[in-house]
Parts: C-alpha cells; structure tokens; sequence
C-alpha cells in the first residue's frame, strides 16, 4: 500500500526565482526545491507542502512576512481562482525578465546551444484585453466559493457561465468581468447569461449530460468584426431561435453569429457542422493591407496586434532579397506565409489540417497573392526528398510548429535538404531547444528575439535564425 505524502511546514522561507509553467522557486532547508504557484520572487513566506518527491516539493504560501517589490495589485476581481491570467500579481517588467529568463536558460540548458547575445524580448502594448478569441463554457452548477459553501444562506444562483477550474473538467466559475477581450465581449457574455435564464434555458451539466446552452465562442478583429458561436446540447429549435434572434437585433455589430448542435462527450466541434443563423459564416483580419478570413474552425494567432510584431520579427530575420524559394512549414492558414511573399520568389506552405489549406488558398486568391502554393499533409511523411524534387531546394525554411515541437523525422529531413537559412518560430522554448540540439552539428543559431503574446501569462514564443555552419 502507497504511503500517503505527509506535509511539511517550512517557515521564513524566500522566494528566489521564477520556473517552467509559471510556478516560482523557492528552496527548503534540505536544498530541495519547492515549487510555488501563488507567490512572486523575492517575497518570504511560511510553506506547506502539498507533494513531495525526491528531488522536490510541491507547495503553496500559507502565511506572507514579507511582499515582494516585483508585486503589483491584479486587477481582476477572479485572479487566483480562474487560473487564466496566473502572473497578474507580477509587474509586467518582470514578467518579460522571467519570459526572457526562461528562453535563454531552455536554450542553454536543454539544447545546449552557444547563444548570440539575445536581442531584448518584445512585449506586449497593451497587456489586457489582447486577445481576439475566447471560449466560454456554461454549467448549472458552478464553482463555489469557500465563504458561499461555508455560510448557511441557501444558494440559488448556480448558473455559470464563464471558464474551468484548473483540474476541474466539471466546475465552471461564473465570469463578472474577464480582462482578456475588449468589449463588446463582456457585454455579450453577460446579455446571453442574463437572457438564457429570464427565458428557462438550461444550462449544460457536464456530469449528467444534458441541458441546452453547452459553450460560446466569441472572436473579434482588428477591423472591428465579431463572431460569436453558440454550442448548443438540446436540440430545442424554438429556445435556439429566441435566443439567436435576441443576439441578432441587441448587438447589431455581430458580424458572423452561428451555432451548432453538439451531443458528443466532448466540447470540441472541429468535426462538427456550424450553421450560420444571420450575418458571414466568417470575419476578417487585416494586416498591412493583407486580408485574412477567419472562420470558427480556423487558426489564427489569438493576439492580433503582437501576431503582426511577430511576423515583422520573422520577416527580418529572413531577410530575403526577392530570389529566395520558402518553405513555410506548418503554416496554419499561411499568414506567415503570405506575409513575406511579396519579398519571396515563390514560397511553399505545408499544413496537415486541410480546413486551415483551403483558408490558406481562399486567402491567398482574395489578397491576389499568386506566388505561393499551399499542401495539405502530415509534416513528417509530406515533406520529403519527392517532394523537395517537386517544388524544388528550398534557400530558406520557416517552421512554425505546436508546442511539441517538430518530429524527429522532420529535423532529420531539414538537415539533409539544408537550406542556407532557417526561421523557427516556437511558443515552447524547451521543444525549440530539443530541435535546435539535434540541428546543431550543421546550423548555427545566429539570432534569437523572444516575444510577449500573452501578458499576465508565463507563455511566451521565440524566434531563432540558424545558418549553415559550412554553407
């Protein structure tokens, strides 16, 4: 039988530095490390231990003696129960010190690559109401908090719409305001809540499996467009129309409002059919003149004006002459790909979703853009010596890949086409590290910049030019 963990009390303990998936460091009397995840570097605190193994402990504050100078008031009344926006106790400076922290250090440490001096990460303008896509899920038993559980008045209002609980795929917290998207985001979530319960909808229970109002997504552009799709369980024509035609006349600047019908055991809808209730089946996104559509299966970078930073990043460190051939891999809807073209030959893009190819080709025709052709495929069988025969030796490789980084098949492949120059483009600096390990013998890394999406998060992505060591 498993002994159980006990937990430990360490007192007067500091705060020393800030780790991977955005916990903080502090150590133990033993010298074993404590991961920490509501605390700031630099504050000292009394620990209790919530896991033990053996090289580390598990933990979390339980008594502050002293606040860091790196703290900041969060500004969400939600913070440190949604889980979303983990760093918004952390002034932003130091959040971009930590992100540039933990890039430098996976490089070094993970891939143990000799680094140029990293250019300055670039953060964020604005660090609220960046992103352009949320998704919200509704429930008819939300969280709870511990005063509400703890206080004898009866609770009538179980209704939530709003985000998951960490670890909890059943609990939603009822959202008053998130600081994520602009409005009318709020505004919309807070109406269809509002209206849902007025009329007797009800809301989805996850355990049981039943109830009309399952999730809703909400997309916004640059532009000003917006698209909100409505998951529905129940298919209830009658509750579906009353509440799509009320979205329809309150907001009028919705450009795109669809819906779906989903009795899966899953939220996802990717392979489900959306139908559009009024509006397009889609919105757009513009960037240098360059327009996007967007439809809500599509990919695209959730933080629309630092998506145009990065790229421009991408951009320079290519920096093409007008000769080069490209291939873009794994390149989503072919933003990436269609933002450089115009100082490309020709550029070649590869995707393995075929929705986000077809988005890429539609995109590419609508913006007149006739020197790039996109591929649909697994990365690791489609791009192959037939298919570099094809369309050619490619002078250089943007790769763009999830956050697993790129299969090794792919590395194997990149180094026996060997391009002059390639871009890899990461938001997991320590997949990046494990690639670049592997491309080390033959490229260089000549140029690293990281760049803050996601503000108030410890996410962040990272750009490195390689050049051939022998070319």
């Amino acid at each position: 039988m498993r002994k159980k963990n006990k937990r430990q009390i360490f007192e007067q303990i500091e705060v020393l530095d800030a780790g991977a998936k955005g916990k903080t460091i502090a150590k133990a009397p033993d010298g074993r490390v404590i991961f920490l995840t509501n605390t700031v570097p630099g504050d000292i605190v009394d620990i209790q231990t919530t896991k033990k193994r053996k090289a580390y402990f598990e933990g979390i504050a339980t008594n502050f003696h002293k606040l860091s100078d790196k703290r900041t008031e969060p500004v969400c009344e939600h913070f440190g129960v949604c889980g979303g926006c983990k760093w918004q106790h952390m002034s932003y400076e130091h959040q971009l010190f930590y992100k540039q922290q933990e890039v430098e250090n996976n490089l070094t440490r993970i891939g143990h690559i000799t680094l140029p001096k990293p250019l300055p990460i670039l953060g964020s303008k604005e660090q609220y109401f960046y992103r352009n896509k949320m998704e919200f899920s509704f429930s008819d038993c939300r969280w709870l908090t511990l005063d509400e559980i703890n206080s004898d008045l009866e609770i009538k209002d179980k209704n939530a719409l709003g985000f998951h609980i960490p670890g909890m795929w059943d609990k939603i917290l009822d959202v008053k305001k998130c600081h994520l998207q602009e409005e009318p985001s709020n505004t919309i979530r807070l109406e269809v809540k509002s209206f849902a319960e007025v009329n007797g909808m009800q809301f989805f229970n996850p355990r049981r499996k039943e109830g009309l109002l399952r999730t809703m997504m909400i997309r916004t552009s640059s532009i000003g467009e917006i698209m909100v799709v409505i998951q529905f369980y129940d298919n209830d024509f009658e509750k579906r129309e009353l509440l799509l035609n009320h979205l329809q006349s309150t907001f009028p600047e919705i450009t795109s409002l669809q819906y779906l019908i989903n009795q899966k055991q899953n939220d996802s809808f990717y392979d489900q059919e959306i139908i559009c209730h009024s509006g397009r089946d889609h919105i757009f996104e513009e960037m240098e003149g360059l327009k996007f559509k967007i439809n809500a299966k599509s990919f695209y970078q959730t933080n629309s004006v630092q998506a145009y930073e990065l790229y421009k990043i991408t951009r320079d460190f290519a920096n093409l002459s007008g000769k080069e051939l490209v291939y873009d891999l794994y390149t989503g809807t072919g933003t990436i790909a269609q933002f450089i073209a115009k100082k490309a030959k020709k550029v070649v893009g590869i995707e393995s979703v075929p929705e986000a190819i077809e988005d890429a080709k539609t995109n590419a025709a609508h913006n007149k853009i006739r020197n790039v052709d996109f591929f649909v495929g697994d990365m690791k069988t489609v791009f192959d010596n037939d298919f570099v025969t094809k369309h050619g030796q490619p002078d250089l490789i943007i790769t763009d890949p999830p956050r697993d980084g790129m299969h090794k098949l792919v590395v194997e492949q990149l180094l026996k086409v060997m391009p002059d120059k390639i871009v890899y483009v990461s938001c997991n600096s320590a997949t990046q590290a494990r690639d670049l390990a592997l491309l080390n013998e033959e490229y260089e890394v000549t140029k690293t910049q990281a760049v803050d999406m996601f503000p108030q998060t410890h996410h962040v992505e990272n750009v490195v030019l390689l050049t051939r060591r022998f070319a």
